[in-house]
């Protein structure tokens, strides 16, 4: 492989101003408000401060995976965008608060499938030069296909209790230990699928296409040390926002559900959101779909039972059993981005819809008590 010419850097768009100006407030507010501003104030502090630190995990991902290739550079944004919501639902675990866990788990499956792909199908729609853009179906249903599987084991757990009753209570932590299990053992095999035997699906039509002047001007090395970075500021600002939960919830009247399913997990989702819609706006379906998906499947079959396995230490009662409401709208989401990946194509209009249940599932959890 060739070394490539040094390129300039280049010039700062108006969101890495706003993103950097962001971080330059947020990042010092969040550690420094719980001694001068109380809770509340902390709390929007953290959630500000989230959304530049998982975008600067998302692009120095981007420079790594550059030359990974679409499937494992997928992997990997995925896996690091994931990192926000996992460190914040350890944090929030370790505290006790395993509602807002399970509300969490619920809010980035909600956010990659519906807010992450709907936003990244409609920006990438909205260009005049063309009236569709294309994937490749295969991979797309097969992400849908495990979705599909993971939704339906999280979905187990709410029917046997609803079917057995109280006599369900005594067993449903053995229940989630073993479905977890089964679980994580089907997240290996899809990645030896995904990387491996059929690593061919999720390579992309579309790979060359990304040039080095369309990355930040970061080399391999900077952007691993920016991750590392910003992945230990995310855990930094995870343990300041769970102390400040409780005051903000009372400030703002939200529930510790719609906390966990749209706040928290909109501003987790930061580095997916902003790194599939940039890969859609470049006419890259491909690996816009290949990141909602596994991040995603991801959440559903790697984070959810890795924490109900740490919660055993940790001595919290969380299981996979999730309400009726959080089992509908991630039973909705999967319905409705299988829908969309039928035909291989997408337009401006499929992406607005997913983004119209998005809101509709947002509304309702606002109400949900």
């Amino acid at each position: 492989m060739t070394a490539t010419a040094q390129t300039a850097p280049r010039p700062a768009s108006t969101a890495d101003r706003v993103f950097n100006l962001l971080l330059a407030v947020c990042l010092p507010g969040a550690i420094l408000s719980p001694y001068f501003l109380g809770g509340t104030a902390t709390f929007l502090f953290c959630v500000l401060a989230l959304l530049p630190l998982a975008r600067l995990m998302g692009e120095a991902t981007e420079v790594v995976a550059h030359h990974l290739g679409a499937g494992l550079g997928g992997l990997m944004n995925a896996s690091f965008g994931n990192a926000a919501e996992l460190i914040i639902a350890i944090a929030a675990l370790r505290s006790g608060q395993v509602e807002v866990v399970k509300a969490s788990i619920t809010g980035a499956i909600l956010g990659n499938l519906l807010l992450v792909l709907g936003a990244a199908i409609f920006a990438g729609g909205l260009s005049r030069s063309r009236k569709k853009q294309v994937f490749n179906t295969t991979a797309a249903l097969s992400g849908s296909g495990m979705m599909f599987l993971a939704v339906s084991a999280l979905l187990v757990p709410d029917i046997f209790h609803v079917t057995r009753g109280a006599a369900a209570e005594p067993v449903m932590q053995k229940l989630s230990v073993s479905i977890s299990v089964v679980l994580l053992l089907i997240y290996g095999a899809s990645l030896v699928f995904s990387l491996g035997t059929h690593k061919h699906l999720y390579d992309g039509e579309e790979q060359e296409e990304l040039s080095e002047d369309a990355l930040p001007p970061w080399s391999t090395k900077k952007a691993t040390v920016i991750l590392l970075a910003a992945t230990l500021g995310v855990i930094v600002v995870a343990e300041f926002l769970v102390h400040a939960l409780e005051d903000a919830i009372r400030t703002f009247g939200f529930t510790h559900t719609f906390v966990g399913v749209i706040v928290i997990a909109i501003a987790g989702n930061a580095a997916e959101h902003s790194t599939a819609v940039l890969m859609a706006m470049k006419n890259r379906m491909d690996v816009a779909f290949n990141i909602a998906f596994e991040s995603s499947k991801q959440i559903a079959l790697f984070v959810a039972p890795v924490l109900v396995l740490l919660a055993i230490p940790f001595g919290q009662p969380l299981t996979l059993e999730f309400s009726h409401m959080e089992v509908i709208g991630m039973v909705l989401s999967v319905a409705a981005t299988s829908l969309i990946a039928l035909d291989g194509e997408t337009n401006w209009l499929e992406g607005l819809m997913l983004l119209g249940v998005y809101a509709i599932l947002g509304i309702s959890f606002f109400y949900v008590p």
